[in-house]
C-alpha cells in the first residue's frame, strides 16, 4: 500500500511541476547542439529529489545523504534557471560530497590522499552522468537498471541498505519515464534530475563496496563509463573545451548524425548494462576477470564503430 501512495504521489508531483514550470517558463528550448527539436519543460528530474527526500524523512538513518542529495539538487535546479560559475557548484557538490563520505563513513577508513582521489572521482563520475543525459529515456530508463540491479543484490545476496532508499528512487524513475519515455518528451530530466540521481546512485554503489570490499560493483557504471570518459578524451584530442555543450557522444552520433529514434538508443543502453549487471551478479568472477571482459568489447566497439558512423554522417 505504501507504494501505491508513493506512486500516486510522485505522479501528482509531476502534474503540479508542470504547472509551475509552464508558468515559471522553465523550459528547455533547442540549439544546434541539442538532440531534440521542440521547446520541452525542463527539470522533471526534480521528481528523483522529492523521493530521496521521501526515503530520509521515513528512514532517517539516511538523513545526512538525503541532506547531500538536497544540497546538490537544488543548486542543480537553480543552475538549470540561471547558469552558475563552476567555481559555485563545485563547491556545492564538495558539501554534498562530503555528507555523502561522513555517512558512509570514508573518513574513518581511508588514508587522506584516498579520499582525495575519491573526491575527485565521485564528482567526475556525478558529471559524467550529467553529460549523458541527452535523449529522450537515457537518464530515467538506465537509472532504473542500477537501481533495479542494486536492490536484488540487496534483497537476495547481500543486504547492504534499507530497500525503501531504492525502491522509492525506482518508483520516481518509472514516474518520471511515464512523461520522458516518448517520442515527443513532456519533460527533461535537467541537471537536478541526472546529478541527484547520479549523486544516489554512487552513494549506494560506494555503500554496497564498502560492505563488500568487491570493486567489481563499479561496473555497474560500465556502459555510460566507456562512453564518457572516451569521450572526454576524443575532445581533449580536439582541442575543444570539455565542460561545454557537444554532440559528440556515442549516444548523440547514433540518435542524432544516424537519426535512430531516441527510444531505441536508450533502450539499447538500458539493455547492455542490464546484461552487464546480471553478468556482474550472477557471474561469480572476480574484478580482474569481469573488468577487461566487459570494458574492453566496450572500448573497441567505441573506438572502431564511432569514427566509422561519423565519416558516414559527414
Amino acid at each position: 500500500m505504501l507504494y501505491i501512495f508513493i506512486s500516486i504521489f510522485l505522479f501528482l508531483s509531476m502534474l503540479i511541476y508542470f504547472r509551475i514550470a509552464d508558468k515559471f517558463n522553465i523550459i528547455d528550448k533547442p540549439n544546434e547542439r541539442s538532440s531534440h527539436t521542440k521547446t520541452t519543460i525542463r527539470g522533471g528530474g526534480i521528481i528523483f529529489l522529492i523521493a530521496i527526500i521521501i526515503s530520509g524523512i521515513l528512514d532517517q538513518q539516511y538523513l545526512i545523504p538525503m541532506i547531500g542529495a538536497s544540497i546538490i539538487g537544488i543548486i542543480s535546479f537553480v543552475d538549470d534557471r540561471i547558469t552558475l560559475s563552476s567555481r559555485i557548484r563545485v563547491l556545492f557538490h564538495l558539501a554534498a560530497v562530503t555528507l555523502m563520505f561522513y555517512f558512509l563513513p570514508v573518513f574513518g577508513i581511508l588514508s587522506w590522499w584516498t579520499i582525495v582521489v575519491l573526491y575527485i572521482l565521485v564528482i567526475g563520475i556525478i558529471n559524467a552522468y550529467n553529460f549523458m543525459d541527452g535523449i529522450n529515456g537515457i537518464t530515467g530508463l538506465y537509472s532504473l537498471v542500477i537501481l533495479g540491479g542494486l536492490q536484488h543484490v540487496n534483497l537476495y545476496q547481500i543486504s547492504f541498505a534499507a530497500p525503501d532508499v531504492i525502491w522509492f528512487p525506482m518508483i520516481s524513475c518509472v514516474v518520471f519515464l511515464y512523461f520522458n519515455f516518448r517520442k515527443k518528451a513532456k519533460c527533461f530530466a535537467g541537471d537536478v534530475g541526472s546529478v541527484t540521481m547520479a549523486f544516489w546512485i554512487i552513494m549506494l554503489l560506494l555503500q554496497l563496496i564498502i560492505k563488500t570490499n568487491n570493486y567489481t560493483y563499479i561496473l555497474f557504471l560500465a556502459v555510460y563509463g566507456v562512453d564518457a570518459v572516451l569521450t572526454i578524451m576524443h575532445r581533449l584530442i580536439l582541442k575543444q573545451n570539455i565542460f561545454e555543450a557537444h554532440r559528440l557522444h556515442f549516444y548523440q552520433i547514433l540518435a542524432n548524425e544516424q537519426k535512430i529514434p531516441h527510444l531505441i538508443v536508450s533502450s539499447i543502453y538500458g539493455t547492455l548494462q542490464l546484461l552487464i549487471i546480471a553478468l556482474i551478479v550472477f557471474g561469480g568472477m572476480s574484478f580482474y576477470v569481469l573488468g577487461p571482459m566487459i570494458l574492453i568489447p566496450l572500448i573497441l566497439v567505441y573506438l572502431i564503430l564511432k569514427p566509422k558512423l561519423m565519416l558516414k554522417a559527414a
